[in-house]
């Protein structure tokens, strides 16, 4: 009976969490548009056009799909009859675009909608009325069907937020945000890194916190990460849409990347002459990051940033273990070609990998099967690698004598 009772509360627990609570933050999804905020009572939301109060949600599952009714209430969606024969040509060569299949003009239409039809009952009304509806194939009855859903009916599917949602949402509507980051690309970064839960993690990025989010995402709330940040101070909006739990933000600390060469210097000054409680705070964290960066020991590192990558690059290495994965992103290629030449040049790392993703989503069906016309044209390009320790024991002559000499001569520049 304990072991009955433990399994009974932490599916309670589960159902817990799967469902909507006034506070959370969530994505809304309409179609391909996503939109991310947080749920707070009688609150006007403006979405697509269309205004609501998310108040009806709470208590609901994630997934859930609702309809807006008048008031800007939301009310679960009803199951609809999903009609399996239906009446469906072979191909569309004989269907003239003339604007006059539709018998129903606009006012018809307005008519329809002040007699109280909803969303999918003006649809039907569309289809019954369109004199060439039953001529296109199925597809083309699919996609006819899909756009006047856009345009007629009023839903809403609420999402719990997840580094893919977020990813999806920012490169749909506002990718120069997130240095035009695409989704992939992103998952890539993540499992370059290695990323995983009690790591110490540095992560330089100017995305509006999406891909600091998405590392203490994949970390679970156990390990800790370094915020390297340009500017006056970190930039973090991308992480408040996740809706982390409190023991999540333990783990994250933030550092100026402008202090990083004083640090390694040591030349930094962690001591605070002012007295003011807000600097007295700033310092406690300048000096608790330093602290874990001071060991050199870190076991990741992600860089993601409009700045050139190289001077950063450079910098932060010298933070990781021996052994440890990094990666880079840029949205070009020519900054990450002269990262590698540089690593190349001196020494420390191996496995250098400079690549890109290439995306592309297919419509398959029978005998129509290509690659859908509208497509992203590139994610951006990913600098990867290991570092290894250097041994700068040896003397420099005691290279074997068969190696060329340029290359000798590199190397003693490099060890000297």
């Amino acid at each position: 009976s304990w072991f009955l009772g433990v399994i009974m509360a932490d599916h309670e627990d589960d159902d817990y969490q799967c469902r909507i609570k006034e506070g959370d933050y969530v994505v809304l999804k309409r179609g391909d548009i996503f939109k991310a905020m947080q749920i707070q009572p009688r609150k006007k939301v403006i979405f697509e056009k269309q205004w609501f109060f998310l108040d009806n949600a709470v208590g609901h599952l994630y997934g859930a799909t609702f309809e807006i009714v008048s008031g800007g209430t939301l009310q679960p969606e009803k199951p609809k009859d999903t009609v399996s024969s239906k009446e469906a040509g072979t191909d569309n060569r004989n269907i003239v675009d003339d604007g006059k299949s539709q018998k129903l003009t606009r006012d018809d239409i307005e008519t329809l909608k002040e007699q109280g039809l909803k969303g999918q009952q003006i649809i039907d009304q569309l289809i019954k009325n369109s004199s060439t509806f039953r001529d296109k194939t199925e597809y083309a009855q699919d996609k006819y069907i899909k756009k006047k859903k856009k345009k007629y009916e009023n839903t809403v599917t609420i999402l719990k937020p997840s580094c893919r949602i977020l990813a999806l949402m920012y490169h749909g509507r506002e990718p120069g945000k997130i240095c035009h980051m695409r989704y992939d690309t992103l998952a890539q970064m993540l499992t370059l890194a290695n990323i995983h839960a009690g790591s110490k993690v540095l992560v330089f990025e100017t995305c509006a916190g999406l891909v600091l989010g998405s590392v203490m995402e994949r970390m679970g709330g156990y390990g800790s990460v370094i915020q390297m940040y340009p500017g006056g101070g970190p930039v973090r909006a991308g992480v408040e849409s996740f809706g982390f739990p409190a023991h999540f933000h333990d783990m994250l600390h933030e550092f100026p990347i402008c202090h990083v060469n004083s640090l390694l210097a040591g030349t930094l000054d962690t001591t605070a002459q002012e007295k003011k409680a807000r600097l007295e705070e700033k310092r406690k964290k300048l000096a608790a990051a330093a602290a874990l960066l001071e060991g050199r020991n870190a076991d990741g590192l992600v860089i993601a940033s409009r700045f050139h990558p190289c001077p950063v690059l450079m910098g932060l290495l010298k933070f990781l273990s021996p052994s440890r994965p990094f990666v880079v992103y840029s949205q070009y290629k020519e900054p990450l070609i002269e990262c590698y030449t540089k690593l190349r040049e001196h020494g420390g790392t191996v496995n250098l990998r400079l690549t890109d993703t290439w995306l592309r989503h297919y419509q398959v069906l029978p005998n129509r099967t290509h690659p859908v016309l509208l497509m992203s044209g590139g994610g951006g390009y990913l600098l990867s690698g290991t570092t290894v320790a250097m041994d700068r024991s040896k003397p420099a002559g005691s290279q074997q004598a068969e190696e060329p000499a340029p290359k000798r001569q590199k190397l003693t520049d490099t060890e000297g």
